[in-house]
């Protein structure tokens, strides 16, 4: 057995297109245009790297993109005088804090202090009780990223077996309350479980999220099983730098029924539901149907 290949990058594209629409029809029938304010601290080369990605592609689906880079010193003082004026702004319908942040900064108290209704990472507490009660939330990004390529590829997902590897608060647990949702049978595996192998071919869905290299082979996939990697690891071979996910991608290819891979699966679509998800906070802001499609 060939597994499909799942192609993000595609997939990313046409949610990007959606947005777009959307945001064009709003501007044209309301004369409204969402706008996402991104939070830099620091000068980590990575994060700086990914916020002009997400700035960039906020211009070319038409909405308003502000970024605020401040210096690794910043007091957290500062910052969370920021984040009070970006919940009080009209204008801005979307607020990301871009993590990690600089040691003397707390985190937790940061993400917190935005607006849940702006939160558009779907990191805020209140979010993260609203999506595990099976209420309506702002929703982790690459999560959703994951469920709209599921239903996109199998459809209904109601009866099947999904197991998620890794239990983060960014992707696991919401993986997991995501796919409860969408009435699978769920099972959440990690470091500590019994047979990990086993439990993981139990699975008519495996989604990994355990941030170790090309962890799960081929043995730990069911046949015909539908393979979500989200792990991104970078790592020397052969004396070259090389991006890898938590599945071994060959191996379990020859196992899967469909895969995604690294790079080019998940990983686009992350920005893209960031799109989807500000387009959504703008909606609600506003009180106008949430775009079909887009949403949990």
């Amino acid at each position: 057995m060939t597994a499909v290949c799942i192609d993000g990058k595609a997939f990313a594209a046409k949610v990007r297109a959606q947005v777009a629409q959307h945001v064009a029809k709003l501007q044209e029938e309301q004369g409204i245009k969402p706008g996402l304010a991104v939070v830099l601290v620091g000068e980590d080369p990575a994060s700086a790297v990914y916020v002009a990605s997400k700035g960039k592609m906020t211009v070319e689906v038409g909405m308003t993109s502000i970024e605020h880079k401040l210096s690794a010193d910043t007091s957290e003082e500062t910052l969370l005088s920021l984040i009070d004026q970006l919940n009080k702004d009209p204008e801005i319908h979307g607020i990301l804090v871009q993590l990690p942040l600089p040691s003397h900064l707390n985190s937790e108290l940061v993400i917190n202090s935005i607006d849940p209704a702006k939160d558009v990472d779907g990191f805020h507490i209140s979010n993260v009780g609203l999506l595990g009660t099976g209420q309506k939330s702002m929703v982790p990004c690459t999560p959703l990223g994951c469920l709209m390529m599921l239903r996109d590829h199998l459809g209904s997902l109601s009866g099947l077996h999904a197991v998620v590897v890794g239990r983060s608060n960014i992707v696991g647990k919401p993986m997991a309350q995501l796919l409860l949702g969408d009435s699978c049978t769920v099972t959440i595996v990690h470091s500590r479980t019994k047979d990990l192998p086993a439990m993981c071919r139990s699975a008519d869905i495996l989604v990994a999220a355990v941030g170790r290299p090309e962890m799960i082979t081929g043995d730990y996939v069911k046949p015909g099983a539908t393979v979500i990697d989200v792990g991104i690891n970078r790592i020397e071979r052969d004396g070259k730098k090389k991006l890898v996910g938590d599945v071994e991608f060959a191996s379990a290819a020859a196992v899967a029924g469909a895969i995604t891979p690294v790079p080019g699966g998940v990983g686009p679509m992350t920005i893209a539901c960031l799109l989807a998800n500000t387009l959504t906070a703008c909606c609600r802001a506003n009180g106008l149907p949430e775009p079909e499609g887009l949403t949990a």
